[in-house]
């Protein structure tokens, strides 16, 4: 099965190894056909600790690594 890769910004990475990121998707509503914004926080492993705040970054699933950190830093988007 093909791993997923999302795209989003970096808005926490004071955890050693560890960045969160929040990814917006977006989609229209069913009965009021307007477009909404619906973010999701995701904790993805950084091995180097490269990724910093405020920069937009892609993560691909991965095994886990700890409880709630299932994704892994693919790389950051220019």
């Amino acid at each position: 099965m093909p791993k997923r890769i999302l795209q989003g910004v970096v808005i926490s990475d004071k955890n050693d190894k560890t960045i969160v990121v929040n990814v917006e998707r977006r989609f229209t509503h069913p009965v009021m056909k307007k477009t909404v914004r619906r973010t999701k926080k995701y904790q993805a492993h950084d091995e180097n600790n490269t990724a910093k705040a405020g920069e937009v970054v892609r993560i691909q699933e991965c095994r886990p690594f700890s409880k709630n950190k299932t994704w892994t830093l693919l790389g950051k988007v220019e």
